[in-house]
């Protein structure tokens, strides 16, 4: 029963984690940071500007001096991941 309970309990972290964990590092918990000293800071754009740059990082066609890192960044995010990241972070 144990093994069951801990099972259900990774399986719900995992799907329920929340997609812009990973960005808190260089861009900050609220999206205030120049990433490594280079990014735009994202709290500043609007949803559709993150959700336009996302998908575009995520299919190799925008970017600049950071496209490299942020296109291996993006790839594996899901359409719903985009947009969970621009509700949370943009205005």
């Amino acid at each position: 029963m144990k093994k069951v309970i801990l099972v259900f309990f990774l399986f719900s972290c995992a799907l329920y984690a929340n997609p812009y964990g990973k960005c808190v590092g260089c861009h900050g918990a609220k999206g205030e940071k120049v990433a490594l000293g280079k990014s735009k800071i994202i709290k500043d754009m609007t949803k559709e500007e993150i959700r336009s740059a996302m998908t575009g990082y995520r299919n190799s066609t925008y970017g600049g001096e950071m496209k490299g890192l942020m296109v291996s960044q993006s790839k594996k995010l899901t359409d719903y991941d985009i947009d969970f990241i621009a509700n949370k972070i943009g205005k």
